[in-house]
């Protein structure tokens, strides 16, 4: 992989949630390519125990630990974990989070539903509080865990992984869209409460990426995109999707120190211009 920017994490040590995922895996590597320790979280123990392996086999530094970022316990435990292998928390990356269908409308427009269809009024109250707590807990109770030793040392730096759906919410996913919101939201209240602390607190939010989890909603299955796809595309002025190393040159930007100093409660769109376009 090919590094962004020319910014070394050196004997840093990088906690990344949700690295069992491609989006936050790719964070992972990155940062232990740049040298950093890095400790990869996910409930897939199977997943980040295969990447710290590769991370292992070129050389780098990289534990793989399971771990529910909505379990405050089990969170302390892989935190001792942590100190024992690699030592106290200076990065710590909140990219735990995801959508549930549960939460998600069939019919993007009330007035245009037809039979069968999921509507908004057939929406699983359980499934939004999934959704919300895997989101927004699953950034706070991390960071409770892991921003207490960078608070004691007055130095860290946190960096949340919100979404576009947190600037104009998608059709569909209701749920997911005012999850990510309260995490650009709860972003600019740790900037502001930790401030004078020494710890910086931004965020990303990226564009459209193509994933294993969306792949089926923006291609069909002979490869052509689908309807929703083309609304994407047609709303994104760069005309296409965003690739997950793309992100990278933001995420270690605002992860450097030196760099990014005076940076802190901001939520950066890595999104190929869809925030910036109107339709119009």
């Amino acid at each position: 992989m090919e590094l962004p920017l020319n910014i070394e994490f050196t004997e840093k040590v990088v906690v990344v949630t949700g690295a069992g995922g491609v989006l936050c895996g790719t964070m992972a590597k990155a940062f232990a390519q740049a040298g950093a320790k890095v400790a990869a979280l996910d409930l897939n123990e199977e997943a980040v125990k295969k990447l710290a392996d590769e991370c292992k086999d070129a050389g780098y530094i990289c534990e793989g630990y399971k771990a529910n970022v909505l379990d405050p316990e089990e969170l302390e435990a892989v935190h001792r974990q942590v100190l024992a292998d690699l030592g106290p928390c200076d990065i710590l990356i909140n990219g735990a989070g995801g959508n549930n269908p549960r939460a998600t409308t069939d019919n993007e427009y009330h007035h245009e539903k037809t039979e069968g269809q999921k509507t908004f009024f057939d929406l699983d109250p359980n499934g939004v509080d999934f959704v919300f707590k895997l989101n927004f807990q699953g950034t706070l109770l991390p960071t409770q865990v892991f921003a207490k030793e960078m608070a004691e040392r007055k130095s860290g730096c946190i960096l949340n992984v919100s979404s576009m759906n947190a600037y104009v919410p998608l059709t569909k996913i209701p749920a997911y869209s005012g999850a990510k919101a309260a995490v650009s939201n709860f972003t600019q209240w740790l900037a502001t409460h930790f401030a004078g602390t020494g710890i910086r607190c931004n965020a990303i939010a990226p564009g459209f990426l193509v994933s294993n989890q969306n792949r089926s909603l923006l291609f069909q299955e002979d490869g052509a995109p689908t309807p929703r796809s083309n609304k994407i595309l047609a709303g994104t002025p760069m005309g296409r999707f965003v690739e997950g190393e793309e992100l990278l040159g933001g995420v270690f930007f605002l992860c450097d120190d030196k760099a990014a100093s005076a940076i802190t409660g901001v939520v950066l769109p890595i999104d190929a211009g869809y925030s910036a376009y109107s339709g119009v």
